[in-house]
């Protein structure tokens, strides 16, 4: 509730360091949130959430049951206050952290505010706890009161977890012991991967811009690339291990409390989505690999001349792709183009976040090396995070952070509590960003040849985005699954990754044992366990809907807005509906994969 899933230095300036052709690049400006990390306004907001949570917790703890519906309204009300205060301190924290983590003084301000938010936060877990105790019957009496009423959503999307409350005081020790626990166990692996200085013929180089030389035109530097990369991962091999077997374990002691069906249901639960929808949606990737990513890659194969590819070819570009640097001013009228297009709103939207302080897209060292937009409180705006290299892959990244930051907007009218969407609706507005730019890119191909390389990246975005995120979770639930009974070997996870990865990129390639270690790299297996599914989810729900926008559906931009406007008050199927879509149908998912699979044919016949 109070710290989110992203992980984000402090900057005052609006200029950074920039592209490699030497053009600046904007820095944000956190002052909207605090002006300083010492700040009498931080410390002040600081104290006012404690002196309020003493005051609530003294109010309702221990009052909930017998309380009547308006009552228990006024209750949100002001937990959702004292939420929106500590997730002010901590956005301020993470995006402090972000910008350059290996900062001593960075590190120790965030670790200070999350045991600071820890501390004040575990005076409510009451809250959503005695929330979850009032029986059904109870509670839909109570729902009778209309202003209780308009807290529903925020009620079922705790209550989700109900049947897995475990008492109130191992909840607390719980959420307590969480700083010492998975929250530091995270701060040692993003401050290890920050740190890292990778070794590409004889130059040291960060983590970020090894793993932008992996698509590189020349094959020499991708392969020096990928071999550092290998030898720098595997140096703190037995370390990367530690942090994932540890965390695995932890995980699946807290599950057995619980009483958890599956290693993906706490996360499931999350995304206010069912354990078959999941399936069918892993399902309908997996049974498609062979249709969509051997086929494809077998094509790239043809195209580079080889029997075989390396793993460091994956990314490359094609032969005839000269991937020129794009200007960051180019890329913000591209992006802003694409969006303006579709609706003027957005573009005005769009606009503001170009022209003010909001995006970081300096490259720097400790920096992260990921993009992320964060959507901080309603009071004040998402911050955007990415690092722009000037390749056409980054200009895709820009159009969808500022998807995101756009849902986040129109969805801050729900409030704090109630404006947060389930991760595998979070995608939706990224990735039709993401397409709305690449259709208007395509559009404006001068010769065949131009329109074959736009739609191979295109092709090459999707099944990085589909293909290999569902291999990511397929390889996540055999670390879990397998961890639950005994401590696994560092050869083991990367057993395990070589099969999921060979499963899913097919017979076109080979992979050299260095690429063994190359699981330890995503951040999503240490902070967000399973997350990584919710990209295919937003991928394939986008081609879906997008379909339906290309087929002129009545009023699709009024609905699209809509769906966004309402954040985390409705669950994909209330969503959905209006386009005419389900994604608990299977049929759903084929229409998605049909986009990628389609593309894939024009490629073969070009």
């Amino acid at each position: 509730m109070f710290l989110s899933d992203h992980f984000i230095h402090h900057t005052q300036n609006q200029t950074g360091s920039g592209t490699p052709n030497g053009e600046e690049l904007p820095a944000w400006d956190l002052s909207d949130l605090y002006p300083s990390p010492d700040s009498p306004e931080l410390k002040n907001d600081l104290e006012k959430a404690r002196e309020k949570v003493e005051t609530f917790a003294a109010n309702w703890q221990g009052n909930l049951a017998d309380a009547s519906g308006q009552e228990i309204a006024l209750a949100i009300e002001l937990y959702q206050e004292v939420s929106e205060i500590l997730g002010r301190i901590g956005s301020y924290a993470q995006l402090i952290f972000a910008t350059d983590s290996t900062d001593a003084k960075n590190a120790q301000f965030y670790q200070y505010i999350n045991e600071q938010i820890t501390s004040i936060s575990t005076k409510t877990l009451f809250f959503t706890l005695e929330l979850n105790r009032i029986s059904e019957d109870a509670l839909n009496n109570k729902l009778s009161n209309e202003a209780l009423l308009s807290w529903k959503p925020f009620l079922d999307t705790i209550r989700v977890f109900r049947p897995y409350q475990l008492s109130d005081e191992i909840e607390k020790v719980l959420h307590e012991k969480s700083v010492t626990g998975r929250a530091a166990w995270n701060r040692l692996y993003d401050e290890t991967l920050a740190a890292m200085q990778v070794s590409v013929q004889e130059e040291k180089v960060s983590l970020g811009e090894a793993l932008n030389k992996l698509s590189s035109g020349d094959r020499q530097v991708r392969e020096h690339a990928a071999k550092g990369l290998g030898e720098s991962f595997n140096s703190n091999l037995r370390l990367f291990s530690l942090i994932t077997n540890t965390l695995a374990k932890d995980k699946h002691i807290t599950d057995e409390w619980r009483k958890f069906p599956r290693v993906d249901s706490e996360r499931n639960c999350d995304n206010m989505i069912e354990d078959e929808v999941v399936d069918a949606l892993v399902n309908a990737v997996t049974q498609d690999y062979q249709r969509l990513s051997h086929r494809y890659f077998a094509l790239k194969a043809k195209w580079l001349g080889l029997d075989k590819l390396q793993h460091w070819d994956r990314n490359a570009p094609l032969p005839d792709d000269n991937d020129q640097l794009i200007p960051w001013e180019q890329a913000k009228e591209i992006v802003h183009t694409a969006y303006n297009d579709f609706n003027p709103e957005m573009g005005g939207m769009i606009k503001e976040f170009l022209e003010k302080p909001w995006i970081d897209a300096t490259l720097r060292p400790g920096k992260s090396s990921g993009a992320f937009a964060h959507p901080t409180v309603p009071q004040v705006h998402p911050y955007i995070l990415l690092n722009y290299h000037g390749r056409n892959r980054d200009v895709m990244t820009l159009a969808h952070e500022l998807g995101h930051g756009i849902h986040q907007l129109l969805a801050a009218k729900q409030g704090y509590i109630q404006s947060n969407t389930p991760l595998t609706l979070a995608e939706t507005a990224s990735v039709f960003g993401e397409m709305l730019t690449f259709q208007s890119l395509l559009q404006n191909q001068k010769t065949p040849e131009q329109r074959r390389i736009m739609l191979s990246r295109k092709v090459e975005d999707m099944l990085n985005t589909v293909v290999r995120q569902i291999a990511f979770y397929q390889f996540e639930r055999k670390v879990h699954e397998a961890r639950q009974t005994n401590e696994l070997l560092p050869e083991q996870i990367g057993q395990f990754w070589m099969e999921t990865q060979q499963a899913s990129l097919g017979p076109a390639f080979e992979f050299t044992p260095v690429y063994a270690s190359y699981w330890t790299y995503i951040p999503h297996f240490i902070h967000s366990p399973f997350y990584v599914y919710a990209y295919a989810f937003g991928d394939c729900l986008v081609n879906a809907l997008y379909k339906v926008y290309q087929d002129g559906h009545d009023n699709f931009q009024e609905k699209y807005m809509e769906m966004l406007q309402a954040g985390g008050t409705k669950k994909h199927k209330e969503l959905l509906a209006p386009f005419g879509l389900d994604a608990s149908d299977p049929a759903f998912w084929r229409k998605g994969l049909d986009v990628i699979s389609q593309f894939i044919d024009e490629l073969e016949q070009a």
